[in-house]
């Protein structure tokens, strides 16, 4: 199969990982996730990943909570760090090699982050999950994935969510929303979407950085993504 993409960056949800159970991290879900990524490597498509940790802890809402925001946000990359060690446990059990890569100094547990050590082992036909976003309290994962996707040189970052596309409104809330085939960076910002958040998306848009939201969810729709099917939300 003739794939659109060589490099991509793939920004998971921590919730996602969640499941059907409502908290942690559902092995059921992980497997899922394991598997359709082994699959595109197969492929010959080199694969960053950077995954969020709001399944174990979010830092805004620690701080609403009365943590200091620093502390609370340091204990979020922590919490990425433990969602990427899972993912590489799951990719490793089914003969995919990961490397986990932290962005502050965390060996043993994962190597220091550089973007020549990522792109050696994408290159390599290993899987580079990115962990501990950018290293930096006030920085969020998408803008931590927006950065890693710049420094890999990837071709596109595929954001995988429970929602299969970017919609006017909400569509969890709102039934009347309506979705985007394609829709600008400019666009995103003036109409307040919440696809990113505003760093992120401006890095994408001021980079070259193309976006596509989809269902990541739903088994097969990466294969999907990578072949250039006209599934989710293309932003450019």
């Amino acid at each position: 199969m003739e794939t659109k993409y060589k490099r991509v960056l793939l920004k998971l949800s921590g919730e996602s990982l969640m499941g059907e159970q409502g908290h942690g991290i559902d092995t059921v879900r992980l497997g899922q996730y394991a598997a359709q990524i082994a699959e595109i490597v197969g492929m010959g498509v080199e694969v960053g990943i950077v995954i969020g940790g709001g399944n174990i802890f979010r830092g805004l809402s620690g701080a609403a909570k009365g943590f200091d925001r620093v502390k609370g946000d340091q204990m979020g990359m922590l919490a990425t760090v433990i969602n990427s060690l899972a993912l590489s446990s799951a990719l490793e059990s089914i003969g995919q090699p990961a490397r986990v890569l932290t962005a502050i100094n965390m060996y043993p547990i994962g190597e220091q982050y550089s973007n020549r050590r990522a792109i050696e082992a994408i290159e390599g036909g290993e899987v580079a999950i990115m962990a501990g976003g950018t290293g930096n309290p006030f920085f969020t994962t998408d803008t931590g994935s927006a950065l890693r996707g710049i420094e890999i040189g990837a071709d596109v970052m595929l954001k995988g969510t429970r929602v299969d596309g970017v919609y006017t409104a909400d569509p969890e809330k709102d039934p009347s929303a309506v979705k985007f085939d394609e829709i600008s960076y400019d666009e995103v910002l003036a109409r307040g979407l919440k696809v990113m958040d505003v760093t992120a998306t401006a890095m994408c848009r001021e980079n070259g950085l193309p976006i596509v939201v989809f269902d990541m969810d739903t088994p097969g729709n990466l294969l999907k993504v990578i072949a250039g099917e006209n599934i989710g939300t293309r932003v450019y």
